[in-house]
């Protein structure tokens, strides 16, 4: 006869809600991919052309949608693009540290509105 051990400390694995902590939330998570971009169904974005420069090119938020998502969604500090061109820029400025950042995330955006957006930021 084969001995079985009865364990106390049942390991009892909680359903993952997707908010980030081991809770038993009861509210639907919805993926990534479930929907379209929020902004973008609200109209805040320029749209993507495959000719032109800055905001003609699409591949980002205009002054405009920024202005109306700030309305929209109160206390937000969303920023425009960094248009100005590095040479004329401060290499220790805000703006250029924020471009270079900026920069350096996106070197893998290779969709039209990825590259439109690199344009813009003059990457």
């Amino acid at each position: 006869m084969a001995y079985t051990q009865n364990n106390p400390f049942k390991l009892v694995k909680k359903k993952d809600c997707g908010c980030g902590s081991s809770c038993s939330c009861s509210s639907p998570v919805k993926k990534k991919g479930d929907a379209p971009s929020h902004k973008k169904s609200l109209g805040y974005y320029n749209e993507a052309k495959p000719t032109g420069v800055g905001a003609a090119a699409g591949g980002g938020m205009s002054e405009k949608g920024t202005a109306k998502y700030r309305r929209d969604n109160p206390g937000s500090k969303l920023q425009t693009a960094v248009t100005k061109k590095p040479s004329e820029m401060d290499p220790d400025s805000k703006d250029a540290k924020r471009r270079k950042s900026f920069c350096a995330r996106s070197k893998g955006w290779t969709s039209e509105r990825g590259r439109a957006a690199r344009r813009r930021w003059n990457c």
